[in-house]
């Protein structure tokens, strides 16, 4: 059966969060926030249960997720890297098939940080070759943001709260047709990343509101505590801080909700929604208190965890549908590809999806899980400087190593089945030798085949990758 023409080229809008927990949002099982507008595209559309940010941290998801490579291929650390104009990016692959494209929001890969970046245009060359450009490097405030246009140096403020600006020039586009058929468009915002502010409405609807807190919240799991930087919490004084962030953390997801709705109900009334598929993705999670930790970084759930549903109920997507395999950063770039029926000029690493969401998952989702990793730290204080990690989550399990004058040694195992808060590093269980020795396997394999650079030391038995002679 030949598909319907709306699934041959549909438009593809991407609206990617950032720093967006997989578990904040009701589709996912949170009790407490109010996400009625991202609800419904989960039950109109698919839901991947178990999507993971590969790298768990703005600028190496950023890159990955514009180009489909590895962030080892390039070295890239947690912050302060430049991508080059010469990497094929998405927006290449959506020109080259005759889609119009336009990025929206935050771009995070002009190599910015702090003041200096919040007003300082990007300049054409590192804009990926998105034809339209309305976006900034990076702000973190959002009553004080400003964008540019193309290749305009002037700045031009948002009125308001950054979040609500910036999906309102996605709905002001679709309202004046500037966008040409098929499109791509990807609206970036900042929210809910820090500073944990929204507009006084949603912060009144949440001041003192009380919530049900996870079983791991200000819980200290056994591991070294070297990997730590500015993010880890001291002691129980710290409580009423983070039960106030995580109040403001709701308060935007629940703004942010509210726009998803206005950006649907743009489209059903400019006649595009029948042919438009709408992804939700973020670029990783948020601890905010869960293992004693208020940032990301780490490999648990909470910081690689993201949301990712696809919706489009004219363009073939079906309603419903939950995918539990779980897929990597490298798996967007493909994904987003196929969905729009367009095989990737180069060969990449990550899995194209797009059969899966249309007709459902094969018995056999062609590979045993994904690796995670962190590459590089450069900022002394921060979690993970000098000591990277590499990691392998299948479906039920997670096992991770981390660096040492050694290599990468084994650092923790958790079913997250019988333990989905992580709260038993069973990596010295004698029970699970043998499954940890398996995802050992499986993490060697996936960096051997992707090229990884990182000494991986030996373990179970297992020869190193990669070993690094030591002096004396």
């Amino acid at each position: 059966m030949q598909p319907a023409p709306s699934t041959l080229h549909p438009n593809i809008l991407v609206i990617l969060t950032d720093q967006l927990r997989r578990d904040a949002l009701g589709c996912y099982g949170d009790p407490n926030v109010s996400t009625p507008n991202i609800d419904r595209l989960a039950q109109g559309g698919v839901c991947f249960t178990n999507a993971c940010s590969t790298y768990p941290i703005c600028v190496p998801f950023r890159f990955t997720f514009m180009t489909g490579q590895y962030a080892h291929t390039r070295q890239v650390p947690g912050i302060d890297w430049r991508m080059s104009p010469a990497e094929r990016t998405l927006a290449d692959e959506f020109n080259e098939h005759g889609y119009d494209t336009m990025y929206v929001g935050k771009w995070h890969l002009f190599g910015g940080h702090g003041p200096h970046a919040f007003k300082t245009p990007v300049p054409r060359v590192h804009q990926g070759r998105w034809r339209k450009w309305f976006g900034f490097e990076l702000r973190n405030r959002y009553f004080d943001t400003c964008c540019f246009e193309d290749d305009d140096p002037t700045p031009h403020p948002i009125n308001g709260y950054q979040t609500d600006g910036l999906f309102q020039r996605v709905i002001d586009t679709l309202d004046n047709g500037t966008l040409t058929r098929p499109f791509a468009c990807v609206l970036s915002v900042e929210a809910p990343h820090p500073p944990r502010e929204a507009p006084a409405a949603y912060e009144a609807r949440w001041k003192d509101r009380p919530h049900q807190l996870p079983p791991n919240f200000l819980v200290r799991t056994e591991y070294d505590d070297q990997a730590s930087g500015w993010s880890r919490i001291r002691d129980e004084s710290d409580r009423e801080a983070l039960l106030h962030a995580r109040r403001m953390y709701y308060a935007m997801i629940e703004n942010l909700d509210w726009n998803v709705g206005r950006l649907m109900e743009a489209l059903q009334k400019s006649g595009l929604a029948d042919q438009t598929i709408v992804v939700l993705t973020s670029d990783h999670g948020d601890c905010i208190g869960s293992h004693a930790i208020d940032e990301k970084q780490y490999p648990f759930e909470e910081s690689i965890g993201i949301p990712l549903l696809v919706h489009g109920p004219g363009c073939g997507i079906p309603a419903g549908g939950r995918l539990k395999p779980p897929v990597s950063t490298e798996d967007l770039f493909p994904t987003l590809l196929g969905l729009a029926g367009i095989t990737p000029h180069n060969r990449l690493p990550g899995f194209d999806t797009s059969h899966w969401i249309r007709f459902g998952q094969p018995v056999d989702a062609g590979r045993p899980g994904i690796m995670l990793e962190f590459v590089s730290e450069l900022r002394p204080n921060a979690c993970f400087h000098n000591r990277p990690y590499r990691g392998f989550r299948s479906q039920r399990y997670k096992y991770t190593v981390w660096g040492s004058e050694r290599g990468l040694e084994p650092w923790q195992f958790f079913d997250l089945e019988s333990d989905p808060h992580e709260l038993h590093n069973r990596i010295a269980d004698p029970s699970c030798q043998t499954l940890i020795r398996q995802h050992h396997l499986c993490l060697r394999d996936r960096m051997r085949e992707t090229g990884d650079h990182e000494w991986l030391a030996a373990a179970w038995d297992i020869e190193a990758l990669n070993p690094c002679p030591i002096a004396g």
